[in-house]
C-alpha cells in the first residue's frame, strides 16, 4: 500500500487538530424543558458533563415533587390526605420544613397546602376557569399549613384532612437553582448564569470575551410588567447572588375583560390585588460553606410571600433578612428598591 504524500500527512494532521480543538471547545448555553418552563444554564468555560449532571439533578427533582406526576413523592401524600401518614424522600422533608417555616413567619401568606385552590383556578393550564364563590371557599376550607405533620425521623408527612393538596410551586424551582449551583461549584467552574424563568442564580463574575479583560459583573434584566416578554424595566448587576421574581404578568389568563393571574391569595382564594406589579428579591451566595443550602429556596418563597403582602408590609416584612434586598414595582409607575441593591432604570 503507497505511503501517503507529506500534504496528505498534513492536511490530516490539521483535521486531527481541528477535530480536537472543537471536542474541546466550552459549551456555552444549553437550554432544557422542565419544571413547566425553558431552564438555561449558561457557563462560558461549560463542559457537556456539567450540564448532564445538572439537567439529570432537575428531572429528578421534577419527578419527586410533581403534583400531577401519578407516583411522586407530593401525589402521593396527596393520595393519602386524612388517610395516613406517606413515606417521603428527604429532601421532600427538607424543602416542605422550610416552606412551613415561611408560612408561619408570614401567617399564612405563603402556605404550601395552597394545591386545592390552584387546581380549582388551573392557571397555566387548558383548564384555568374562573370558580364559582362555593368552590373558592370549599377549597380555602383545606388550606391550613399547620394541617401537615412532619415526622422527621421517620421520614413521613400526613395531611390532616381529606382533600388536602401539597403544592410547592412557590419553593421548588428555588430549591433546584440551590441544586445546580451546588453541582457547578463541585465540578469548579467558575463562572455560571442559572435561569429558571423567574428564578435565576448568578454565580460568580460574568466573563467578557476579551482574552484579557476584567471580569464584569452579571446584568439581570427586569421584566417589565407592563410591556411583552423580554422587555426590561431596568436591571441589577451583581455576582454570586440569586434573583427570584413574582409578578401578575406571569400566567395568567383573562375573561370578560379581566386578567387573573396565577399568585393567589390564601386570604380570599382570588388572585392577589394590590398596588405591586412584581417584585425582584435577591439573596447574596457567599463563598465558601454551605452557602447554597437554601439561598434561592429562601429567595422563591419569599417573592410570592412580599407580593401577597404588597409594598407596605412586604417592605416591612423584609427588613428581618438582612442578607435580602428587593425591587418592588409599583402599580403608580414607581420602583422602589432596598438600600443594597444596585438597580439600573432603563430611562436613568
Amino acid at each position: 500500500m503507497p505511503n501517503k504524500s507529506p500534504r496528505l500527512k498534513t492536511a490530516a494532521l490539521l483535521f486531527a487538530l481541528i477535530t480536537c480543538a472543537c471536542e474541546k471547545r466550552p459549551v456555552r448555553e444549553q437550554p432544557e424543558f422542565i419544571f413547566g418552563t425553558l431552564c438555561r444554564l449558561r457557563i462560558p468555560e461549560g463542559k457537556e458533563s456539567v450540564y448532564r449532571k445538572v439537567f439529570s439533578r432537575l428531572r429528578e427533582i421534577e419527578a419527586t415533587f410533581s403534583v400531577t406526576k401519578a407516583g411522586s413523592d407530593i401525589d402521593r401524600v396527596n393520595s393519602g390526605a386524612g388517610i395516613e401518614p406517606v413515606y417521603v424522600s428527604g429532601e421532600v422533608i427538607k424543602v416542605l420544613n422550610r416552606a412551613l417555616f415561611f408560612a408561619e413567619l408570614s401567617g399564612g401568606r405563603f402556605d404550601p397546602t395552597i394545591g386545592p385552590l390552584v387546581k380549582l383556578w388551573g392557571i397555566g393550564t387548558e383548564e384555568a376557569r374562573l370558580p364559582r364563590q362555593d368552590e373558592i371557599e370549599q377549597a380555602l376550607s383545606l388550606i391550613n399549613w399547620r394541617d401537615v405533620i412532619i415526622d422527621n425521623e421517620r421520614g413521613t408527612v400526613f395531611l390532616k384532612k381529606k382533600g388536602m393538596m401539597l403544592d410547592l410551586g412557590g419553593i421548588v424551582k428555588g430549591y433546584a437553582a440551590d441544586e445546580a449551583t451546588a453541582i457547578i461549584e463541585k465540578a469548579g467552574v467558575k463562572s455560571a448564569l442559572i435561569d429558571f424563568g423567574g428564578n435565576i442564580a448568578a454565580y460568580g463574575e460574568k466573563k467578557p470575551a476579551g482574552l484579557f479583560s476584567k471580569p464584569q459583573l452579571w446584568k439581570i434584566g427586569v421584566q417589565h410588567p407592563e410591556k411583552e416578554r423580554g422587555e426590561y424595566i431596568g436591571a441589577i448587576e451583581t455576582r454570586d447572588s440569586t434573583l427570584v421574581t413574582s409578578g401578575g404578568y406571569e400566567r395568567f389568563f383573562e375573561e370578560d375583560g379581566k386578567r387573573y393571574h396565577h399568585i393567589l391569595s390564601t386570604k380570599t382564594g382570588y388572585p392577589v390585588e394590590n398596588e405591586l406589579l412584581s417584585i425582584t428579591v435577591t439573596r447574596s451566595l457567599p463563598r465558601g460553606g454551605h452557602r447554597y443550602e437554601s439561598a434561592s429556596m429562601d429567595a422563591d418563597a419569599l417573592s410570592t410571600t412580599l407580593f401577597a403582602m404588597g409594598y407596605e408590609e412586604g417592605s416591612a416584612f423584609i427588613s428581618q433578612f438582612p442578607e435580602i434586598d428587593a425591587v418592588f414595582i409599583l402599580r403608580n409607575g414607581e420602583i422602589r428598591t432596598t438600600s443594597q441593591i444596585r438597580f439600573i432604570r432603563n430611562d436613568d
